[in-house]
């Protein structure tokens, strides 16, 4: 499934460039409030917020901040927020797709920023439809390597319903049902697998191959992207070959 999403999974961004975390911790923050606002500050009963502040922990984002973000998306102490959410489809270089998530309280400046970024990367807006066609909300868990193999994950994985388990990193990916990811996640658990993340993510339904040049100017467009604070992720159909991915690594070591 290499290719998939953010940045082809980001397994290729940290492999090719030696670049900031994706997310900040403002949008890991963004993710807690709009998780508790939508079903409540109970962790237990509600996985969307356990996920979102499990991902925060692993960035280090300090308690109390994790804290006040429950909080406020809940409601709790007379503080509230209140977020937009909305999907840009987007054409970056020889018209790799792009999907870009966005969460504001300010629809017309993240709509600038979206535009600026991608006009001066080489990207235009696409009309609505004609990128997201290609695309297919999936649940995607990435299950930590460490003393753990193939088998065991798929043994988990499978049986409670994901799709398809694949070598990632040093770890494995499993790709689930966007209505199963809370389920596969549980039995992974269960089965005392440790997981890194997540989430419900877009999965293009069929990938293109770039060149090294391409694939520049491909992260160069995301990274703009995702220099906004209202960008969350943004999801592509672009895939390397290892060839490619083999030069790009060399750019890093320049």
């Amino acid at each position: 499934m290499s290719g998939h999403s953010k940045w082809a999974t980001t397994k290729h961004k940290k492999a090719v460039i030696d670049s900031r975390r994706a997310k900040s911790w403002a949008k890991l923050i963004k993710n807690i409030e709009v998780a508790a606002k939508l079903g409540g500050a109970d962790l237990q009963g509600n996985p969307t917020l356990f996920d979102a502040v499990l991902k925060a922990k692993k960035t280090s984002v300090p308690k109390d901040n994790i804290d006040r973000a429950i909080k406020r998306g809940a409601g709790i102490g007379g503080e509230s927020v209140e977020y937009t959410s909305i999907m840009y489809e987007a054409y970056g270089p020889n018209g790799v797709a792009l999907m870009v998530e966005c969460l504001t309280d300010n629809k017309n400046r993240a709509a600038a920023e979206v535009r600026t970024a991608l006009t001066r990367n080489g990207g235009t807006l696409a009309d609505p439809g004609s990128v997201a066609y290609n695309f297919t909300r999936k649940g995607v868990i990435v299950v930590s390597g460490e003393g753990t193999t193939e088998d065991d994950v798929m043994m988990a994985a499978l049986e409670a319903g994901a799709e398809e388990v694949e070598p990632r990193g040093e770890g494995f990916e499993v790709v689930t049902e966007a209505t199963d990811l809370v389920s596969v996640r549980t039995a992974l658990t269960e089965a005392g697998l440790e997981y890194e993340s997540a989430d419900v993510e877009f999965v293009p339904n069929l990938k293109v191959e770039v060149d090294a040049d391409t694939a520049r100017k491909i992260f160069r467009l995301i990274d703009a992207l995702e220099d906004s604070d209202d960008v969350q992720s943004v999801f592509s159909n672009f895939d390397l070959t290892p060839e490619v991915q083999a030069e790009l690594e060399e750019d890093g070591e320049d």
